[in-house]
């Protein structure tokens, strides 16, 4: 049995007028920890509360654990915990208080599942007494993972976890979710950052409410299907506009200090083609070379080809 299953979902809002989740199918298998990667506004959060309980699909149905989310909705509530994109716990209770109120609705204790949180509650142990409002981001990203898991749930749902939080406390939390994966919940995460991508057994990758693939990280960019050559000089903007005019160029895109390139067809003169295009242009510091693509590249092509 799969842990998370989402067959033909569709989900609508404004009388149907805005489409957030389009005919969205995808497993999470058992134990699996499971990456929805994608922009702002491309129905991760519809997803997640679609699974979680809290929304109804327009159409199709959805699972998990065997339950299905529209009729087995309270006994899904006993079995999954979900840490939502935005903070919130009560933010006047301290993180003593709201861990207990958290595990008397769930009808457990602190001491009961200490073993699951022990980790990251020693972290918070030195603020228990601080209230939720005054804590750092990473603290309350803490907290509410804590909150989350103090009844032991078989499936973690987390919504863009990272968000806004440090680049130290982001790698933190990833490594917080490995130990977790090896305890055996199954957790599937949301994340706008595709450099968690790779952190991830499988990925969805998903853009204006439609999954354009789904495989492990590696898969995906192995899958790559072009060359891609990274190119640079004095003015790059100006290269920017340039190699878009560029006839023998597909596409184009800025990524970091340098351009990223493919080309409509392969040839073995391709980094020559494009330094002596560049210098024709006037252009000078100009550095062009092959490289590997990411995961990045990947989702910036599927959604190019989508488009056109």
């Amino acid at each position: 049995m799969e842990a998370v299953v989402l067959d033909g979902i569709t989900k609508t809002y404004a009388g149907g007028k805005v489409l957030a989740v389009d005919n969205v199918s995808l497993t999470v298998k058992p134990g699996e920890l499971f990456g929805l990667i994608g922009p702002d506004g491309a129905g991760k959060t519809s997803i997640f509360r679609v699974l979680t309980t809290l929304l109804q699909a327009d159409k199709g149905s959805a699972t998990v654990q065997g339950l299905d989310v529209v009729k087995d909705y309270q006994r899904i509530r006993q079995i999954l915990g979900y840490m939502p994109g935005k903070f919130s716990l009560y933010q006047d209770l301290t993180v003593e208080e709201n861990l207990h109120f958290f595990a008397t609705l769930f009808g457990t204790t602190i001491e009961a599942n200490y073993g699951i949180i022990r980790e990251i509650y020693e972290q918070l142990k030195p603020f228990k007494d601080r209230r939720a409002g005054k804590l750092s981001g990473g603290m309350k990203q803490k907290l509410a993972l804590c909150c989350a898991l103090i009844h032991k749930p078989e499936v973690l749902f987390l919504d863009e976890p990272t968000t806004g939080v440090d680049v130290v406390s982001r790698r933190e939390f990833w490594d917080m979710l490995a130990r977790l994966k090896s305890m055996g919940i199954t957790i599937l995460v949301s994340t706008p950052y595709m450099d968690e991508a790779s952190l991830c057994e499988r990925i969805a990758l998903i853009q204006a409410g439609r999954i354009m693939q789904i495989d492990a990280p590696e898969q995906i960019v192995r899958s790559y299907p072009v060359r891609l050559y990274a190119a640079k000089a004095d003015d790059i903007y100006g290269l920017l506009k340039d190699m878009r005019e560029n006839p023998a160029v597909e596409s184009c895109y800025a990524f970091g200090e340098y351009l990223h390139l493919t080309m409509k067809s392969e040839t073995a003169d391709a980094i020559m083609a494009l330094e002596g295009f560049a210098r024709e242009r006037g252009h000078t510091g100009i550095t062009v070379k092959e490289i590997a693509p990411g995961i990045e590249d990947t989702f910036i092509r599927l959604m190019n080809q989508k488009t056109q």
